[in-house]
């Protein structure tokens, strides 16, 4: 391939005494094969040889290309482990922050289990749903000690109770008899129903392949398999829920909101004003005047079984909450003073 250069020609005129001017006149020059000439008053000097030069080449635009290709490769890689220890940082720092909040809440649920223990009634916590609060390092532990025996005990409550226990809680009274008449079939044994319960002809009619056991329930979260009970009304009666109490009647001095409300002839605006009244009465102290009922609402008596939830949340607002169930007394294979019979890990913050 032949090069192309602009070279500057020489041309030659006659001037008035003959001789030759020359004139520099810009133009472009062509290589030819051999060599080109400049002639002067039309005799021709002596050939010079044509100057050939190589074609620029490609190379280097093509290694200009693949060194940003090799740049950005490497951006993208930095990138990536850049992305990959933030978020490795991040999990470790979440993990840590779960891990303190978790043994903040342990915590707390060993002091209560302390405070339970006292032998002077009089300065023992009181389970009636009241907080107690205090800090462990740099955690906010929060503590609320709920007596079962002022739950609803499924396998002991009758119909009244319960159908008042889901009356309050917003279900339409049809419904709420149906669901009562519905749990006292599942843990009573035999084939007949009641008015508005269900045995296993009706749950295989509804499509599923399960029945009554016809026993006891096992664990509070088993009757949200008796027919009619969804989700979103279990989550709402559950913290009413016991199968630990051993009573048909709810205690009063314990009983939570959720458990007032199902009384007969209890209002929710009652139900606050005992909760209210109650938690400002430290043991040993009088009873405070209320026309909502003629139960005392101090507490006294009760049972063994206690429901604890323990939370603690950190500065940077990481938290964890157990949810427990325990009995009080002797001493276990462990060698604690206490039994474990329920617990369960909250969301995690």
């Amino acid at each position: 391939m032949r090069a192309r250069w602009n070279i500057p020609l020489f041309s030659c005129r006659s001037s008035a005494s003959g001789s030759c001017l020359f004139t520099v006149i810009p133009a472009q020059a062509y290589c030819c094969p051999e060599y080109f000439q400049v002639r002067v008053s039309n005799s021709p000097l002596l050939p010079q040889p044509c100057l050939t030069l190589p074609a620029p080449t490609r190379e280097r635009g093509v290694a200009f290309v693949l060194v940003l290709w090799v740049i950005a490769m490497l951006s993208i890689l930095l990138g990536s482990f850049s992305l990959i220890a933030r978020t490795e940082n991040l999990q470790s720092r979440h993990l840590f922050d779960s891990t303190q909040a978790r043994y903040a809440a342990e915590a707390g649920l060993n002091l209560a289990i302390y405070e339970l223990r006292k032998p002077d009634v009089l300065a023992r916590w009181v389970g009636d749903g009241r907080a107690y609060t205090f800090g462990f390092g740099d955690a906010k532990v929060e503590v609320r000690i709920t007596n079962d025996s002022g739950k609803v005990d499924i396998n002991r409550a009758g119909e009244d109770i319960l159908t008042g226990l889901f009356v309050g809680r917003g279900v339409p009274f049809d419904q709420a008899q149906a669901l009562a008449d519905a749990i006292q079939d599942w843990r009573e044994s035999g084939i007949a129903k009641r008015p508005n319960g269900a045995k296993e002809a009706d749950y295989r009619a509804a499509g599923l392949s399960y029945g009554p056991t016809g026993m006891p329930f096992r664990t509070v979260s088993e009757v949200q398999q008796v027919l009619g009970m969804t989700y979103d009304l279990y989550q709402r009666v559950e913290p009413a829920l016991t199968i630990y109490s051993g009573s048909s009647m709810p205690n009063v001095a314990f009983a939570p909101l959720e458990a007032l409300v199902a009384l007969p002839g209890m209002t929710a605006e009652c139900a606050q004003e005992i909760i209210m009244l109650r938690q400002t009465v430290n043991p040993g102290d009088p009873p405070p005047a209320t026309t909502c009922t003629n139960a005392s609402i101090v507490a006294r008596g009760g049972g063994s079984t206690y429901s604890v939830k323990s939370r603690a949340v950190l500065p940077n607002g990481g938290s964890a909450t157990l949810d427990t169930t325990i009995r009080m007394g002797g001493i276990n294979a462990a060698g604690r003073p206490y039994m474990v019979l329920r617990w369960r890990d909250d969301e995690t913050s």
